[in-house]
């Protein structure tokens, strides 16, 4: 068997790639263990007909128009803005916290003074990190940010993470900061969408070329010997690619809990977060992201944060922090002594990677590859 490029990983970062290489008339190896394309982002429909994603809920956002316009070759798309309710003391609240969840948790008098020294302090439409608002000296922010922290954020990063906020990259809190501001979107991006008909239908196009070989249920060290390539380019584990030599890359897991349920409806917006009660994070209504709400019945799914263990769970989130990324550059400096060998994704490149940013990724390093 022969191709000019072997693609491990058939997910958004390796779909993006393949179909760029046989744009311009490489020949491509698709190759995943799994049993399916479109990576975490695999969607289906189950057997009352709602469209889940199996992996948990993946909505599209994204700032940039290049990315945008590229996934719109492959779909078309249905307008949606994801919002999110967190359960703060026993109140409904958007997440991430804004005015609105202010005005919801605190005496009006003293929300008035709150919204008008946060507005004062960083301007409306700011996006402040919780961590940089504890640092303020005033104390009514100061009493803000421990009251935010204590009840949005600490609970659900240490179920998420296993550790405190401080413990991680700044990165990461920075991620759902307090949004100085009425708008409850959970993205203020650009464009925010969903692919009409479901991120798998949309990978299924982007690996249709006829240069494009996918093959699924096969680990790309049984094909050695089998397969010729000028290129290979691994969005898996780069500490599983080279034998976890220097001891392995922590991440964080999950596992989901589905439940369809016989009514209409079973919550006001797509998701909705628990930081301090119950094991699992969040519940997800994906009618809500659909858009199926002609649909007499509903499906959501409850997520449960864990310790990534080797074949035995999937790794999905990196975990940003200093130590690892020192162990991070070990495996990188391995990666560049190899010719024709190539990382990309979040599991390649160790990146909390959003959709769009490992697209943006791939589309780079097709780039460099092909013409630089």
């Amino acid at each position: 068997m022969r191709g000019d490029v072997l693609i491990v990983g058939a997910g958004l970062t390796g779909a993006t790639l393949a179909e760029r290489f046989a744009s311009v008339g490489k020949r491509v190896l698709v190759v995943d263990r799994r049993d399916h394309i479109a990576g975490n982002a695999y969607d289906e429909h189950d057997a009352h007909g709602v469209l889940v994603h199996r992996y948990g809920p993946h909505i599209f956002h994204t700032n940039s128009k290049k990315v945008w316009e590229y996934l719109s070759r492959f779909t078309a798309w249905r307008p949606y803005y994801h919002r999110v309710l967190g359960v703060v003391d026993g109140k409904e609240v958007p997440i991430p916290f804004n005015l609105q969840s202010l005005r919801l948790l605190f005496p009006p008098r003293l929300a008035d003074l709150l919204e008008e020294k946060l507005v004062r302090r960083f301007g409306l439409g700011a996006r402040v990190p919780i961590l940089r608002l504890k640092e303020e000296g005033d104390e009514d922010l100061k009493l803000l940010s421990e009251y935010v922290y204590e009840k949005v954020f600490l609970g659900y990063t240490l179920k998420q993470w296993g550790m405190r906020p401080e413990d991680l990259s700044p990165s990461v809190t920075a991620r759902v900061p307090l949004l100085v501001s009425y708008d409850d979107r959970y993205f203020q991006d650009t464009y925010q969408a969903m692919p009409e008909e479901g991120y798998t239908a949309m990978v299924r196009r982007m690996l249709s070329h006829p240069n494009i070989r996918v093959l699924l249920r096969a680990d790309w060290r049984d094909l050695e010997g089998e397969v010729r390539y000028e290129k290979l380019i691994f969005t898996g584990p780069i500490d599983e690619f080279f034998g976890y030599k220097h001891g392995p890359l922590p991440y964080r897991s999950l596992s989901f809990r589905f439940q369809t349920l016989p009514t209409p409806w079973h919550q006001r917006v797509g998701t909705v977060n628990y930081p301090n009660e119950h094991p699992y994070t969040r519940v997800t209504e994906f009618k809500h992201l659909t858009g199926q709400g002609y649909l007499p019945h509903t499906t959501v799914v409850y997520e449960y944060p864990e310790a990534y263990v080797p074949g035995q769970n999937e790794p999905y989130y990196p975990i940003p922090r200093e130590e690892n990324e020192a162990l991070y550059q070990r495996y990188l400096d391995e990666a560049k002594e190899l010719e024709g060998v190539y990382f990309a994704g979040r599991l390649g490149d160790y990146r909390y990677y959003n959709m769009d940013q490992a697209v943006a990724r791939a589309l780079k390093l097709f780039e460099e590859l092909a013409y630089g």
